[in-house]
């Protein structure tokens, strides 16, 4: 991972300190869904806090988020290291995801209002209007949309009415991304129509046809699934880094 500087704007004393936190967190969250730190990279605080210019109580503030995220581990003896990946992991996540998601969507649905529906159109349409990959390497996802993607699966479920949900939604989202970066390479010669997946539950959606809806989201992430589970290889490979 490069070096980087982080800066700030104006604010009080006791602002700072939580801003740097928060910055070095948002950062090493970007480079472990991003795969530029991978799973079981070991994460030095002292070298994290050279590299950010913060103190040591930054990062390990930091790192400790991370942890409840899922997205690092702390040993007593070991420290601080990316979180590792499995097959099983990965199945255990997506019907997780799948479970908690569905009933988020399910109540979002039920209970979602007009300006929640023009919310998901127009979080669809912007999604459409961006490649799925960049045309000349088809193995790299066009960043942008990685976040309008991330934006469309939030929308659907905004209106569920409780912020536990959307908060286990979050974190299992994540969990997601970073397999999907990992086995992306792998991917790239088998064709995918995920446009036509999300469309199938923007449909659904319109019509309010909760059963349905529910069913689409749930083949969307189970083909997501399958497609790393083709990068297999790159999994295996990086699981057992130091």
């Amino acid at each position: 991972m490069e070096s980087v500087g982080l800066s700030f704007g104006g604010g009080g004393t006791e602002e700072r300190p939580r801003s740097l936190t928060s910055a070095v967190q948002e950062r090493l969250r970007a480079d472990i869904l991003a795969t530029r730190l991978l799973p079981g990279q070991k994460l030095h605080i002292a070298g994290l806090a050279k590299q950010f210019s913060v103190s040591l109580a930054a990062v390990r503030e930091a790192l400790s988020r991370l942890v409840a995220d899922g997205l690092v581990q702390a040993s007593d003896q070991r420290g601080f290291r990316v979180s590792p990946v499995s097959l099983a992991d990965l199945a255990d996540v997506t019907q997780t995801r799948i479970d908690i998601e569905g009933l988020a969507l399910r109540r979002s649905i039920e209970r979602g209002d007009a300006c929640w529906l023009n919310a998901v159109e127009a979080a669809w349409e912007a999604l459409k209007a961006v490649p799925y990959r960049y045309p000349d390497d088809p193995g790299v996802h066009y960043e942008e949309w990685v976040v309008r993607h991330r934006v469309f699966h939030r929308a659907l479920v905004n209106a569920c009415g409780s912020q536990w949900l959307l908060g286990f939604r979050d974190v299992l989202h994540e969990q997601s991304e970073r397999y999907r970066r990992l086995a992306l390479r792998r991917q790239a010669d088998k064709p995918r129509d995920v446009e036509a997946e999300h469309a199938a539950i923007v449909d659904a959606v319109r019509k309010r046809d909760v059963d349905a809806a529910v069913a689409a989201l749930a083949r969307h992430f189970s083909v997501t699934m399958e497609f790393v589970e083709l990068g297999a290889p790159r999994i295996a490979e990086v699981s057992g880094k130091t």
